[in-house]
């Protein structure tokens, strides 16, 4: 139980100081930077679709996680499974 709470503190500490230490970047060549800002002054819509672009690419590799999981789930999954256990009490002893 104590390797389990030192675990967990640490865990905790690390997500606090990840969270103190945040900082604005921006993470885009110099070319791509100035055409969004130069086609979001000019009320273009540019940059809505290379937002949802990152998002999507985002989201991919999530999703096809889960569409695997979820066939490995169907395809391996045990049903109608008896046990067979007795009525007697176990002796670990």
């Amino acid at each position: 139980m104590e390797k389990g709470f030192k675990t967990l503190i640490f865990l905790l500490a690390a997500f606090g100081l990840i969270l103190l230490s945040r900082e604005a970047v921006n993470a885009q060549c110099a070319q791509c930077a100035a055409n969004i800002a130069t086609n979001r002054a000019s009320g273009s819509s540019t940059a809505d679709g290379l937002n949802h672009g990152i998002m999507y690419l985002l989201a991919a590799p999530y999703l096809a996680v889960a569409a695997l999981g979820y066939v490995w789930y169907k395809k391996y999954r045990r049903k109608n499974v008896d046990l067979n256990m007795r009525d007697e009490k176990l002796h670990l002893n």
